[in-house]
């Protein structure tokens, strides 16, 4: 495990999140879990996100450990829902779990409208249309992973980059701020509309990614000051990475701190042999989790994506389209 706070932190989340949960096991009720209880990835007070920033804290009914538990012993009802597909994408996963809750509290007037301008114009998706003490809510949910490039020293969320480089936090949240939340005003939407909408915010969760311990303690970007963190490293920096136990989730499985049969584990050489294998001809970042291995199970105790070793090269760049005097 990379040395200095930032794996203490992300220790310290795991820590707790095994404590409170860790008596759940099916690998969508965890997910579940972590969606309602992790701490928002972003800190709804901080003034550039202009009082637009959703969460669920406080908010979660007295009952809620009991649910999830009942649920884990009996989850065909949430497994039919989701309806897991090989083709799923992680962000329509985790829509649907949070779905499934709102339907549970009662709330949730409507899921994924599209609004549309003609047969072949597309205007935008409601994500979630809540009913809550009489009033219609609109709100955008995202859950999102992104790796810090700090070598610019940049002081703004376009510094935080997805590991395909396809995306940054600052671009993503311009797109919900500027463009998505303002849908129900668009007069497409009204059909939608049983009353107006009164309130239109963000629920974003996600994990961010540190280098350097320095960067986590440094930089907050309006971030939530306890939002889920881990490591990235290069490939040439494996010797940073030690753990008892390893594993490679798939990406459905990325949002909950994982708890494995030790037979779904590996050790450190056999990761480096995937991990050299995957990128003689794959340039995507490697989400690994690091265990240990507690009775019958291995739980996470830390995470980190691994990189290719031209990766911060082609972050800095991707990070100068935004910022040509970076």
């Amino acid at each position: 495990m990379p040395p200095g706070k930032t794996a203490k932190l992300a220790d310290s989340f795991q820590h707790q999140f095994h404590q409170r949960w860790g008596h759940l096991n099916d690998i969508h009720v965890r997910a579940l879990a972590w969606l309602l209880d992790a701490p928002d990835l972003l800190d709804p007070l901080a003034p550039q996100w202009q009082g637009k920033i959703a969460t669920l804290e406080g908010s979660l009914p007295d009952d809620i450990a009991d649910w999830l538990l009942t649920l884990d012993q009996q989850p065909d009802a949430l497994h039919r829902y989701l309806d897991v597909q090989a083709f799923t994408r992680l962000g329509r996963y985790a829509e649907k779990l949070m779905a499934f809750y709102f339907e549970y509290r009662g709330i949730l007037a409507a899921h994924g409208v599209q609004v549309r301008a003609g047969k072949n114009s597309t205007i935008g998706e409601f994500d979630f249309l809540l009913r809550i003490e009489g009033q219609l809510l609109h709100w955008e949910f995202a859950t999102k992973f992104y790796l810090l490039e700090s070598s610019g020293a940049g002081e703004d969320a376009d510094y935080f980059v997805g590991p395909n480089l396809a995306d940054t936090l600052g671009a993503k949240m311009h797109k919900i701020l500027d463009r998505q939340l303002l849908l129900s005003q668009h007069p497409a939407a009204q059909v939608h509309l049983p009353t107006p909408v009164s309130q239109a915010q963000a629920l974003v969760k996600g994990w961010l990614f540190y280098h350097s311990a320095d960067e986590a303690d440094a930089i907050a970007f309006g971030t939530h000051s306890e939002h889920c963190r881990g490591f990235w490293c290069a490939l040439n920096e494996m010797e940073r990475v030690q753990a008892e136990r390893y594993a490679v989730l798939p990406r459905l499985h990325w949002l909950a701190p994982a708890k494995l049969a030790p037979n779904q584990t590996m050790d450190k050489q056999a990761l480096q042999d995937l991990l050299a294998k995957h990128f003689v001809d794959d340039t995507m970042p490697v989400l690994v989790v690091l265990l240990e291995v507690e009775g019958e199970s291995a739980i996470e105790t830390s995470r980190g994506f691994i990189v290719p070793i031209d990766w911060r090269t082609r972050a800095g760049q991707r990070i100068k389209l935004v910022h040509p005097l970076t």
